[in-house]
């Protein structure tokens, strides 16, 4: 599907983003093997976190939807009669994986062609290291192990497991697994990765202790099911604050964001290189943190994104790199390449796209360098079915000369299926 996108002027406007993708996951999957009832309040409805909905529907989570909510009847799992399907979502298999591991039955949990070229040993490697037998496929030309995943469950035991590479879906993967392991777990980071997980499951009742990114579950967590909300997508608000940003008559209101700390590098360095940006009406709710964003134009310096702060704002660099190029400084990405395993090669996605729309940038294996105070100009670009690009992209269209079209514009739906309507909405 192709989306036309003309230039704005202005995004003007109040609007409510869908529930945060990543904690959308999280309660769906506690939700399922928690004794008693979840209701989950603004639920994403994104198609990865409707995949980990219908996966755990499969193992005999009864999984209801109803007034906009997400009720699900949890406790004991059982063996799935097919298997699994995570979709397009990285964050299904990976975490969803940890849980399988400690099943008393085999299970095998895949996903669409994108999923399937996404690497799997850094779970595979802690899960095994815990007792559980995991296999998967192996792709020509490539190293690794890749979906399908084939799960033997079984007794497990705590491990004491150092990330090698930061990122919060093993971290999760290694606690969901020590939920069903005899000893306490033990998760450290070099690096601290959002704590989504970690909060999640003291809510519905596990004992974690947190110090020094060292996080510790400890053993025979009883989960019950919680009334829970889902605040608003920080992620998906990335690409209305960089419209609102580009645009020079902007006035933009979020309401209802999450805020946690772990995910707040996103507006830090936004504020840092010269982002207007309110954060009013801060509340918490199931131990998150939620409030509003005021955005209105501004003058954008650029800057440096590396190291603690590349792995903070993983998933907004896309967007970030379309503001890059439009401030007066340009932007500089450095230790990013987790990118290149991503939905796409995002590196490679944001080079060809933007190079379409006539912007000068040179890349690295693990990163890029966009000069500053360029122009977009009307193209056809293409997502290459990847949510997060297609987004972006729709943003630098509307700081172009012309129309734009966006191919694969329907990958937005994995985790925004709204977004075209909320963005035609607001920009004038």
């Amino acid at each position: 599907m192709q989306e036309t996108v003309s230039p704005a002027k202005s995004i003007e406007g109040a609007i409510t983003l869908p529930g945060d993708k990543s904690i959308s996951h999280r309660y769906g999957m506690l939700g399922g093997i928690a004794e008693g009832v979840t209701t989950i309040h603004n639920y994403s409805t994104g198609a990865d976190c409707q995949s980990t909905l219908g996966c755990m529907a499969a193992l005999g989570a009864k999984v209801e939807r109803v007034d906009g909510k997400v009720v699900i009847h949890g406790g004991k799992i059982h063996e799935p009669a097919a298997q699994l399907d995570a979709g397009n979502s990285g964050s299904t298999i990976r975490m969803l994986s940890g849980i399988l591991a400690g099943q008393a039955f085999t299970s095998r949990i895949a996903g669409d062609e994108s999923l399937a070229r996404r690497p799997m040993d850094r779970v595979i490697r802690p899960l095994t290291g815990m007792g559980a037998h995991v296999e998967g496929a192996s792709l020509e030309g490539r190293q690794g192990t890749f979906p399908p995943l084939t799960i033997r469950g079984g007794a497990l035991h705590g491990i004491d497991y150092t990330l090698p590479v930061a990122s919060a879906q093993v971290k999760s993967c290694v606690l969901f697994a020590g939920l069903f392991a005899k000893g306490n777990t033990v998760v450290r980071e070099s690096i601290q990765t959002r704590d989504h997980t970690e909060i999640a499951l003291r809510e519905f009742g596990a004992e974690v202790e947190v110090q020094q990114r060292v996080i510790t579950l400890t053993e025979g967590a009883q989960l019950t099911g919680r009334e829970l909300v889902v605040p608003g997508d920080l992620s998906s608000a990335a690409f209305f604050l960089v419209a609102a940003l580009l645009m020079p008559e902007s006035n933009l209101v979020i309401h209802n964001v999450g805020l946690n700390p772990t995910r707040s590098a996103l507006l830090d360095f936004l504020t840092s290189i010269g982002a207007s940006i309110k954060v009013v009406d801060v509340k918490q709710s199931g131990g998150e943190l939620i409030g509003s964003l005021r955005i209105r134009a501004s003058k954008i310096a650029g800057g440096v994104i590396e190291g603690a702060l590349t792995a903070g704002l993983i998933d907004e660099i896309p967007a970030l790199a379309v503001l890059g190029a439009a401030s007066s400084g340009g932007l500089v990405v450095r230790d990013a390449g987790e990118l290149r395993v991503k939905e796409t090669d995002r590196i490679a996605t944001i080079e060809s796209n933007l190079k379409r729309m006539g912007v000068e940038i040179e890349s690295s294996p693990d990163g890029f360098r966009i000069p500053g105070g360029q122009k977009f100009h009307a193209a056809e670009v293409d997502s290459e079915g990847d949510h997060r690009i297609a987004m972006a992209f729709a943003v630098a269209a509307l700081a172009s000369d012309g129309p734009c079209t966006i191919a694969g514009a329907e990958s937005a739906g994995v985790s925004f299926p709204e977004f075209f309507s909320t963005l035609r909405e607001i920009a004038h």
